[in-house]
């Protein structure tokens, strides 16, 4: 018979234990919270007044649920208050030592069929069980922040957990409104296990000076779709907590992917700990707020003119007849640029003609274009089967098949063809620029422009510079696309610039969780979505980006790095041979009708 779960009693009330006692006590049930001293029960206080004071404000309760919500919690510094709770979770800071001591205080007082549960983030929820006199009790309720509002909670299982326990914490977890996925005692769980590889991979590519911050972090949202960038989401966190956090993860799983950036330690030592703090790797107005002002910590040299400036684009070329080449021949019009584009036989350039007109109608009908507008547009696009005809242009893309071999002939074509001081730029997005560039006699004259698809959606776009490119026409691709009202973001000739070098690491973690029989598809893509604000889970995303793609771009990145974690799972390229592609083929990680 399933538990009646009543009174909770939460230990430690910061920011985490606050938001657990203020879900719980919203949903009904009564709260016991515990503090070390009457100091820390006045903060707690304090806490939960503030945070149900701005619910009241947005309209997510009334004044009325407030004063009942406030009454159901009851504040004291002392566990034996706890004997009568139900389910007693503790949310100390991230210590076992301490967890394991608070839990067993709790488990002395508490009656035999209570439930303990531990909200742990990374440590081994097993070592903090066997602290207690009933292990078998034990689980962990992963909360994440802030509590009121994520709507995901990992219920962690250990080896010793009784099933019904685990199953009664789920049931809680849905009472309260979210959802459960329940999982097994391993490093990080699902969420953090992911999440810390991909935030700590941007802080080593942020401390090797490779991008600037705000380019990382512009390129993870506007690239993604993610609701923060990586190093924001850092500073939100806490670095001393990511630190804690990783070094944890690294300690279970020995991988190097979780070892902490040096840079991470270093902020830490200087007490720039992120928001909290009021520094990290930006500067806040005060401790505490979400308000960026001028950064202490220095970023990344961005481009800048020398002197120079960038040319003026009036002309430009497109190579390239695909959804890519449209889009961004589609993206260059309405920005008010002449374009030329190239194709292989009328047939495909009628065919890009057609898209673009349809493209434009939608537009239209959308509210985004006036009737004028697509006729401007449509006007300043001409199409030819000849390459010769782009010998005028002052700027040429290339957008066709991410085949090395065919992209370096087309650049010698485009090197023999184009007047001098020309720029020649390849959208590829997982080649080297250089191998394009290398080809041609005038390599400072090569950049890498990579839109992303769709194009005409899509604002981010990768300006990559390689060893060759001139400052001049670094500058010219970045007036081009800000001409065109798109975010450009610079980066050095590196496999997966920077979008790609951090998304597909955290997409093969992923493959990997599941070939280990850890956790299905369904709860890591939950886990992500619900727990950390992903657009899509790393599967649903993988089977619509492709899985032959996926594993292509992940064999470059290895090829470059030659990191053991960058290594593509096995069972990726077992489903690329197998044929499951993803949405386009009818079956990938999942199956489509």
């Amino acid at each position: 018979m399933a538990r009646q779960i009543q009174t909770v009693g939460v230990i430690g009330l910061g920011t985490m234990g606050a938001g657990i006692a203020e879900v719980l006590a919203r949903h009904g049930h009564d709260v016991v919270g515990v503090e070390m001293d009457d100091a820390a029960v006045d903060r707690a206080r304090g806490r939960l007044e503030a945070s149900t004071h701005r619910a009241v404000e947005r309209g997510k309760l009334t004044a009325d649920d407030r004063t009942a919500l406030l009454r159901r919690i009851r504040l004291a510094t002392d566990v034996v208050h706890l004997a009568d709770a139900d389910l007693v979770i503790e949310a100390v800071p991230e210590t076992l030592a301490l967890k394991q001591r608070v839990l067993a205080q709790a488990d002395a007082v508490v009656r035999p069929d209570t439930v303990l549960a531990t909200n742990t983030s990374s440590l081994p929820v097993t070592e903090i069980a066997v602290a207690t006199g009933n292990p078998r009790r034990v689980v962990g309720l992963h909360f994440f922040n802030p509590a009121p509002v994520q709507g995901l909670v990992e219920v962690v299982r250990t080896v010793v957990s009784d099933e019904d326990v685990v199953d009664d914490a789920a049931a809680l977890v849905r009472a309260l409104g979210k959802e459960p996925v329940v999982v097994g005692d391993q490093a990080g769980f699902i969420a953090n296990a992911l999440l810390f590889g991909y935030l700590n991979h941007a802080v080593t590519m942020f401390e090797a000076r490779y991008a600037a911050r705000e380019d990382i972090d512009a390129a993870m949202r506007l690239g993604c779709g993610l609701p923060m960038g990586p190093l924001a989401l850092m500073d939100l966190i806490g670095l001393d907590t990511a630190y804690e956090i990783l070094d944890s993860l690294h300690r279970r799983t020995l991988d190097r992917l979780h070892a902490p950036a040096p840079l991470i330690r270093q902020m830490v030592s200087a007490g720039r700990t992120g928001r909290k703090s009021g520094r990290g790797f930006y500067t806040y107005a005060a401790p505490g707020s979400s308000v960026m002002v001028d950064a202490s910590v220095p970023s990344a040299p961005e481009v800048t003119s020398g002197g120079e400036e960038g040319a003026d684009v009036r002309r430009v070329g497109v190579v390239g007849t695909g959804t890519m080449a449209t889009g961004i021949v589609e993206v260059l019009a309405v920005g008010g640029l002449d374009v030329l584009f190239a194709g292989r036989g009328m047939e495909k350039v009628e065919a890009v003609r057609a898209r673009l007109r349809r493209n434009l109608e939608r537009s239209v009908a959308k509210g985004r274009l006036t009737p004028e507008q697509r006729d401007e547009a449509l006007a300043r696009v001409r199409g030819t089967t000849a390459l010769d005809d782009l010998r005028d242009v002052d700027l040429v893309i290339e957008a066709v098949v991410e085949d090395l071999g065919v992209k370096q002939a087309l650049f010698r074509e485009l090197d023999r063809i184009c007047r001098e001081g020309a720029v020649l730029a390849t959208t590829t997005s997982s080649l080297g620029v250089i191998e394009c560039a290398a080809v041609t006699r005038r390599p400072q004259d090569v950049v890498g422009i990579h839109f992303f698809n769709p194009a005409p959606a899509m604002k981010l776009v990768e300006v990559v510079s390689t060893v060759s490119t001139s400052q001049r026409v670094t500058l010219t691709a970045l007036k081009l696309c800000r001409r065109i009202r798109k975010h450009p973001v610079t980066c050095s000739d590196r496999a997966g610039f920077i979008v790609n070098a951090l998304l597909f690491p955290y997409l093969n973690n992923a493959v990997k969780m599941l070939s280990a029989h850890y956790a299905d598809a369904g709860d890591i893509d939950r886990a992500m979505r619900l727990g950390c604000g992903y657009p899509m889970g790393p599967f649903e995303l993988l089977d619509v980006v492709g899985l032959d793609v996926s594993l292509a771009i992940e064999k470059v990145l290895y090829l470059e790095f030659r990191e053991p974690g960058f290594a593509p799972s096995p069972m990726l390229q077992h489903l690329v041979t197998a044929g499951y592609l993803g949405r386009k083929s009818g079956r990938g990680f999942r199956t489509y009708g």
